[in-house]
């Protein structure tokens, strides 16, 4: 290529520079006008329209948490000027140090972006300041809403929300900004895409005096803010608040299911407290002193506290024994008072029964009897101990338990069912059998399952071999929950007829003299229940109920553990007896001297 070319290529390259300058400047002035936009910054007021959250309500429609609107006074340092600084401290009831530190810590955090000044006016402190605020540059204020909780119960439940965090944001910081609010436990957190909604943005035309003087453009760059979904809960606004009464100054939960859906309809974590503390401005305070308390009001009990069962154990014990076809209900075995094992191992019972057949030992508890029905499936296999432990275990979790259940709120427990390794370390070798570890035929060693997953053994026993899986939610919106998982149909592998002969003894124990929770048994109702006494190394024994009801057709089962509460027919069987009771008649027929004492007891520890 000669010189000449060379030189018309590039006289040619600097011509097509020049014409894309030219043309791109005649598209910003006459076209596009974002430059335009950003020029008129300077007189725009972006203001954020958050968005409500999502009520929950009640099975029944009741409200159980709504929205109350406040204001937050925001500040953009830089805009400040010629501002009568004693009259908006007087507005704001605020003194000129507190004004003097706001504002510089809302210059170290940018002196031109806004950033919060005063948090959650009330609407009736606002009004008053409203129609002057123009007169203070650089100030503005944002409406939110905190939230009210009218019944002041199910805490744990709901959870709480707060501003979010720095991780939050990271997370996602599409939709998050520095002091926006966020979902932090129970379903305000598991749901918070559902109820969180969106927010928008509303630009609003200020002169030099930082007075509005209408919309930007006719709305034209206006978004509107869309609302969180409405949740509705499965709990039951009647058995709830009595629950929760029954559980005062109690340590200890309550879960209610109802067996056809696997909807939870009271949900009881005590102690507890009013929800209401975890919201407005002293809910900084207001999680000190609970996260300081000795009785842990900030733990889910129903899915984080993980117990022996006790005897209530004897009824998963007994399926599987059949199951595996190692008795049926005309097995009989002696029970001379307990059971002795190994060498030297005794485990007491609590009468010496005699002769014993399935659905008596479920009525009486009978220690014995288990005894028997557990070293049958660990010792008298073939394939050997450890190998039958292990068909054992299969088996015990398929009702739920040793693993997390899958319920809609987070850190849920999974419970414990030690695998036969852990024996295997523990003892030094496989060589092992039943008699090292003969707590667990009555649901005592290191056994361990939650209030919840005990409530779901109950629902499968009242489904005659099935659950579906435990969920608080019931409906997003105007939708009923369509969340597969809640849907599935969950066999426990057992066959229907294995349960008749527990369910027999189950009704035995609430309605015939001589049943170890005969003291709850309810008119005109045949409930099905086994009483539970665990325990408890580190004081007096743990009280435990589960039952279902009524019997045929099943619409409630449920779960009482009462902490250091001794006997289970004592506390934790009226309590539930009462619960049940409030449900299918909306009444309660226990005598009044019983309802008194639950109500009125003190179980708490000495402090």
């Amino acid at each position: 290529m000669n010189n000449y070319s060379r030189k018309s290529v590039i006289q040619g390259v600097m011509v097509v520079c020049v014409l894309v300058i030219f043309f791109r400047l005649l598209f910003i002035q006459l076209i596009d006008d974002s430059y335009y936009k950003a020029a008129t910054e300077n007189v725009l007021r972006k203001t954020v329209l958050y968005p409500n959250r999502g009520n929950i309500r009640y099975r029944g429609g009741q409200i159980m948490v709504r929205n109350k609107p406040v204001y937050d006074i925001m500040v953009i340092p830089s805009k400040i000027k010629n501002i009568d600084t004693a009259k908006f401290c007087r507005l704001l009831n605020i003194n000129f140090e507190q004004f003097e530190h706001q504002v510089n810590k809302a210059r170290k955090f940018s002196p031109y972006k806004a950033s919060i000044f005063k948090k959650e006016i009330t609407l009736e402190a606002y009004s008053s300041l409203q129609e002057q605020l123009h007169q203070f540059n650089g100030f503005l204020a944002e409406r939110r809403t905190i939230r009210v909780y009218p019944d002041s119960v199910a805490a744990q439940f709901l959870g709480y929300v707060n501003q979010v965090t720095e991780r939050d944001i990271h997370y996602d910081d599409r939709f998050y900004r520095s002091g926006d609010f966020i979902g932090v436990s129970g379903v305000e957190r598991f749901y918070e895409e559902q109820l969180r909604g969106k927010p928008g943005v509303k630009n609003i035309m200020v002169d030099a005096f930082n007075r509005p003087k209408g919309e930007f453009k006719d709305g034209e760059f206006d978004t509107v803010s869309k609302a969180g979904q409405d949740l509705v809960s499965s709990l039951d606004q009647g058995i709830q608040k009595l629950a929760e009464k029954f559980m005062s100054n109690k340590i200890g939960s309550i879960v209610a299911i109802e067996p056809s859906t696997g909807e939870v309809l009271a949900f009881v974590s005590s102690p507890s407290y009013d929800p209401n503390l975890m919201s407005g401005l002293e809910k900084g305070n207001s999680y000190m002193e609970l996260l300081n308390n000795s009785n842990h009001p900030l733990f889910i009990r129903p899915i984080q506290a993980q117990y022996p069962p006790g005897s209530v154990f004897k009824v998963v014990s007994a399926l599987v024994a059949q199951q595996a076809g190692l008795i049926n209900e005309h097995t009989v075995f002696n029970c001379q008072g307990g059971y002795r094992y190994g060498k030297t191992g005794f485990m007491g019972c609590t009468h010496v029964h005699g002769p014993i057949n399935l659905s008596q030992s479920i009525q009486t508890s009978c220690n014995t009897y288990f005894g028997y029905i557990y070293s049958g499936m660990i010792d008298n296999q073939a394939s050997g101990a450890v190998d039958a432990y292990e068909k054992w275990r299969s088996s015990i979790m398929k009702f739920g338990i040793g693993k997390a259940l899958g319920v809609d709120l987070q850190y849920e427990k999974p419970g414990s069912l030690p695998s036969s390794a852990f024996y295997t370390k523990r003892f030094g070798s496989n060589n092992w059998t039943s008699s090292y570890n003969m707590s667990l035929s009555i649901g005592q060693g290191e056994l361990g399952i939650t209030t919840m997953q005990m409530a779901n053994i109950m629902a499968i026993v009242a489904n005659r071999g099935f659950y579906y899986r435990p969920h608080l939610i019931k409906g997003i919106g105007t939708e009923d929950l369509s969340n597969p998982k809640f849907k599935e149909r969950i066999s426990v592998d057992v066959n229907s007829e294995y349960f008749e002969p527990v369910i027999q003894g189950m009704s035995l124990a609430v309605n015939n003299h001589g049943g170890t929770a005969y003291s709850a048994r309810i008119n005109g109702i045949e409930m099905c229940g086994k009483t539970g006494t665990v325990q408890n190394s580190h004081g007096k024994n743990h009280a435990a109920f589960l039952a279902f009801a009524p019997r045929k057709n099943p619409k409630i089962a449920i779960a009482v553990f009462v902490e250091n509460a001794g006997y289970g027919s004592v506390w934790a069987a009226p309590i539930g007896s009462m619960i049940v009771e409030k449900y299918l008649k909306d009444s309660i027929s226990i005598q009044a001297s019983i309802q008194s004492r639950i109500i009125n007891g003190n179980l708490l520890p000495d402090s």
